[in-house]
């Protein structure tokens, strides 16, 4: 009897422990059908924007921001405990705040920072969430300058080189208000910030515009009048 007392109790300590290592199993990789995504945007320099989230968790108990796509504490920016309500910013300054839904505010917001971002969703117990998104920050376009080496031609004889003096890396050509259309005779240069017309005809008579622009904003030049003589 004392045997197989022992036994039975062996095998019960053997059981339980089983069950132990079950549990925990389950509750380290409990899956999650929650997701997260974060909203690529574009925004102007100087402007306050957000970068929002959605994301399908049912409570979540934390956000935080990284800049990159590493989750470490030299990335981190700022994040939010929502129980305690609790804010936290990091460096380098407090221009980036976390707001209730987990989406990251940028106040007044820098060339600098561009780039991309990660969020961790902390939901309860130990399951998480991970997304990134992309902020890409432009310039204001200013009013574009536009010079001629010449404005009064004589067809079939002269050149003409315009240029297209703007902050914006891309630039649109205009003739008489429509966009330019490009020949053997009309040509740009590699950054499209000079117009070159040989030789100069008749038909090139008229109003030139430059037009500065971004995904965000544009800007125009004011018209320049090009006049072609002809015998």
């Amino acid at each position: 009897m004392g045997s197989s007392s022992v036994s039975a109790h062996i095998e019960l300590v053997h059981y339980q422990g089983l069950l132990l290592v079950v549990s925990l199993l389950n509750f380290w990789i409990h899956p999650t059908t929650a997701q997260v995504t974060v909203h690529s945007k574009n925004a102007l320099e100087g402007t306050d924007v957000h970068l929002y989230i959605h994301h399908t968790a049912p409570k979540a108990a934390g956000f935080l921001w990284y800049k990159g796509e590493t989750i470490d504490s030299h990335h981190y920016i700022a994040s939010l405990s929502l129980n305690p309500r609790i804010h936290k910013s990091g460096p380098p300054d407090e221009r980036v705040i976390v707001e209730e839904d987990g989406s990251l505010l940028f106040k007044n917001v820098t060339m600098k920072d561009s780039g991309i971002y990660t969020i961790l969703v902390q939901l309860q117990g130990c399951q998480k969430m991970i997304a990134c998104g992309r902020l890409t920050v432009y310039p204001f376009v200013s009013g574009p300058t536009l010079l001629a080496s010449n404005t009064t031609v004589t067809e079939n004889k002269d050149a003409v080189v315009l240029t297209c003096d703007t902050n914006a890396h891309a630039i649109q050509w205009l003739f008489k208000g429509t966009s330019l259309t490009l020949t053997e005779r009309i040509t740009l240069s590699r950054d499209h910030r000079n117009l070159t017309i040989y030789p100069v005809l008749r038909e090139d008579a008229g109003n030139y515009q430059c037009k500065g622009f971004n995904p965000i904003n544009s800007a125009k030049s004011a018209s320049l009048a090009l006049d072609v003589k002809f015998e």
